[in-house]
């Protein structure tokens, strides 16, 4: 059974401070345990801009009581917006108001990253049952779930919960699958003042991605309107950079796009971009007392929003099946048991919808032909991710399916 006081071996330890990390130790704690978080940086903060938060994860988060403090700066958009980057037109919508929120018991919101770190890293603290170690540069990790740190610090755990990320030590010793894949795309992301966004978003009340031949760009306030996150993505080998020059990168890469689009590219932060990178699903993420969580289990592409939001998910079912099994090897398999499976699809998904949304010629055609006869509340095609509920069996769906009247 697992220790939840303080032992020699000091109960659960998770090794990340990102979202993941303090997701995964808020549920441990909430549950009783004694947790302690290792965090490589200086401090617990967390980089990057906008966040959004499907209903799937908003119900987690209600569970482990932040749902308040996350959503207190929090935008919640009319609907998500399919939009052509070239010609402007409107290809299809999502409703996200009081039919959605009737299908899925929750709403979909946009939030900033840290908004979402904080109020998790807060509640951690409240707790009195976590401590959060910061600026532990991890170099081994092992199988009997001790861990050393590169200032000679060394960690022995009941449990081990590795939340370090895309290049994860942990799975190195699990999984061993060497280095991500790279798909060739890249993304720049920030925010703006809205009142920066010349002529003003072309929907300020929605989540609007703007989709073309091998790019995209997302639009959406943050913040309680007061920001508007941009992600500019676009395919390297279609518009590879002349002479190394990244900022005309991008820029050849959206040229010719409509004069929404073009604004919002001019206001892009290009002081940094991210290689967009993830891993085919895998199996073998729990072994004896060691057990991963979000990027380090399942890294995933970015085209269906739900990095954070499966390791929110994982937080809740890594908890539930500690408090299920009488060792923790049973409940670590489990865990992966009930998860792989999950967090599978929605890795694949993502390729599959990144294909969808950077097609040319025909195949763009067939795509807005394909969507535009499909209804705002029509939520058939969510339904599997926004419905699903981690710590039940059953999807956490109004009772009504399909449609909503």
């Amino acid at each position: 059974m697992l220790t939840k006081t303080s032992s020699r071996r000091g109960g659960p330890l998770v090794l990340g401070g990102g979202i993941g990390g303090l997701a995964a130790a808020l549920a441990l704690a909430r549950d009783g345990h004694a947790v302690r978080v290792l965090e490589q940086a200086p401090e617990f903060a967390e980089i990057g801009a906008g966040l959004q938060v499907g209903p799937n994860a908003s119900r987690v988060l209600d569970r482990l009581g932040v749902l308040e403090a996350v959503t207190r700066d929090a935008f919640f958009p009319r609907s998500l917006v399919l939009r052509d980057a070239m010609t402007g037109g409107r290809i299809t919508s999502l409703e996200t108001e009081a039919s959605f929120e009737g299908r899925f018991r929750h709403r979909y919101f946009v939030t900033h990253r840290a908004d979402l770190h904080r109020a998790l890293l807060d509640a951690c603290l409240a707790t009195g049952k976590v401590e959060l170690l910061a600026d532990k540069q991890v170099v081994t990790v092992r199988h009997d779930a001790t861990v050393e740190c590169a200032d000679g610090t060394r960690f022995e755990a009941d449990a081990l919960v590795g939340a370090d990320g895309l290049r994860s030590p942990t799975r190195a010793l699990l999984i061993g699958d060497g280095e991500p894949e790279d798909c060739g795309y890249v993304a720049h992301r920030g925010t703006v003042p809205v009142e920066e966004v010349t002529g003003g978003l072309t929907e300020p009340d929605s989540m609007v991605i703007w989709v073309g031949p091998g790019l995209h760009l997302v639009q959406y306030p943050v913040r309680n309107g007061k920001l508007c996150n941009q992600v500019a993505t676009f395919d390297t080998r279609r518009y590879p950079a002349r002479h190394g020059d990244l900022s005309r990168q991008l820029d050849d890469a959206f040229r010719g796009t409509c004069p929404e689009v073009a604004r919002g590219i001019a206001l892009i932060d290009r002081s940094r971009r991210w290689a967009m990178l993830d891993r085919p699903p895998a199996t073998g993420w729990s072994q004896g007392r060691v057990t991963l969580v979000g990027d380090a289990a399942h890294p995933m592409l970015q085209y269906l929003a739900q990095g954070a939001c499966q390791a929110i998910e994982d937080s809740v079912a890594l908890a539930d099946s500690l408090a299920a099994h009488a060792d923790v090897e049973t409940a670590f398999l489990a865990y992966e048991h009930i998860r792989a499976p999950r967090t599978a699809r929605v890795q694949t998904t993502a390729r599959t919808w990144g294909d969808l949304l950077h097609l040319d010629g025909v195949g763009a055609l067939l795509r807005a032909h394909a969507l535009k006869p499909r209804a705002a509340d029509d939520f058939e095609i969510v339904d599997w991710l926004y419905g699903f509920d981690p710590t039940s069996t059953q999807p956490a769906l109004a009772a009504a399916p399909g449609r909503a009247s």
